[in-house]
């Protein structure tokens, strides 16, 4: 049995096709089989739509000083201080190049028993996939040296593999530790208290 792809159109109106086909993949009865693919350095990824809030378009970031090179930096969502990471760098690649293409993921991460939220940098949005339990495969053993945590497992896509993201264990706990602080120093950058200190 083999996924099914919604494909996303490109170029006007796709990201409001986008949130639409996630509206709509909220409803199905098959939930914790669904996911958003998108791509990375060109290799495709997927992320369980159960933890993703929104996607939007790439646009302007506030840097925040002494932070990691993954973290770009924070957008203002809805009056909400939102750290953004740069997926690519997470992965241990240079950072991503800004295209027209490009968006941020919103997504929801549970670190200290709350929930966060963080925009993720993807190179360009792909589809909203259904992919049944038998085409995923467990997350491949490299050793005891080697970090695998981060990957929920192997969709089999048209017989390609796509890597399913844990998205919460991408991070480790010190990097959640920094996306937790980022709120915080953002919020004094831009008060008129932390601009005179």
């Amino acid at each position: 049995m083999n996924a099914q792809i919604q494909p996303v159109r490109s170029g006007n109106g796709a990201l409001a096709t986008q949130a639409a086909l996630l509206a709509a993949s909220g409803n199905s009865k098959q939930e914790q089989h669904q996911y958003l693919t998108f791509v990375v350095g060109g290799e495709a990824f997927a992320i369980g739509i159960l933890h993703i809030k929104e996607i939007i378009e790439y646009g302007q970031l506030t840097e925040v000083p002494r932070m990691p090179i993954f973290i770009r930096g924070v957008i203002n969502l809805r009056g909400s201080v939102v750290p953004v990471i740069d997926l690519k760098a997470c992965l241990g690649k240079a950072i991503s190049q800004i295209t027209r293409r490009s968006c941020i993921i919103i997504v929801e991460v549970d670190h200290e028993d709350e929930k966060h939220d963080i925009g993720v940098l993807v190179d360009a949005v792909s589809a909203v996939l259904e992919i049944p339990t038998g085409d995923i495969e467990p997350a491949p053993a490299f050793g005891a040296r080697i970090r695998t945590d981060y990957i929920a497992g192997m969709g089999k896509v048209d017989g390609k593999f796509v890597i399913l993201l844990n998205i919460g264990a991408v991070l480790s706990l010190d990097d959640m530790a920094a996306l937790a602080s980022v709120g915080d120093q953002a919020d004094t950058v831009a008060s008129p208290e932390g601009a005179r200190a």
